[in-house]
């Protein structure tokens, strides 16, 4: 598939690649209880149950994606993982990367895209509305910054997602 990225700034403006903290784990089958009690907590028992799950199972396999694609988190002089303890856990198990964790993830993840032949990032692109007919999405339509001029172009897609971050 052809894949359009769109961003309403530079890419690296991003909370993503702003964010200081790090990123939650399962260490061992050991913490699963407790890592679910802590999240559930973190968001006032209205957590999606079977997604918390799925997050908590699923974060082993994301965390070596993540090394495999370059992502450098802090390691001991042994070369082991290592681990610290943020709001909302009653354990440590959240890996980092100095206090830029956001920017180490993104730049990495971002340095992979820009490598697939397949994909087209727009930079100071905002999205103004949706293209849609009898319910269904066709596509969007934006507004290019280029610095000294704005253009409206349309989007056609036969698939259109939104991953909007905090919004």
């Amino acid at each position: 598939k052809q894949i359009i990225m769109i961003t309403k700034s530079d890419i690296e403006s991003s909370d993503s690649f702003l964010a200081q903290g790090g990123i939650c784990v399962l260490k061992s089958e050991d913490d699963y209880d407790s890592y679910f009690e802590d999240t559930l907590r973190a968001g006032h028992y209205e957590n999606r149950r079977e997604s918390v799950d799925i997050m908590i199972r699923s974060s082993q396999e994301i965390i070596k994606e993540l090394i495999g694609y370059g992502v450098d988190f802090e390691k001991d002089s042994e070369g082991n993982l290592i681990y610290t303890r943020e709001g909302a856990h009653s354990t440590s198990r959240i890996l980092f990367h100095e206090d830029v964790t956001g920017k180490e993830i993104t730049s990495k993840l971002l340095e992979a895209v820009k490598q697939l032949d397949n994909v087209t990032i727009l930079e100071n692109t905002t999205m103004l509305d949706i293209v849609e007919k009898d319910n269904v999405c066709y596509g969007i339509v934006c507004r290019m910054n280029d610095g000294e001029e704005n253009s409206l172009i349309t989007i056609s897609a036969n698939t259109t997602i939104w991953a909007c971050g905090g919004i």
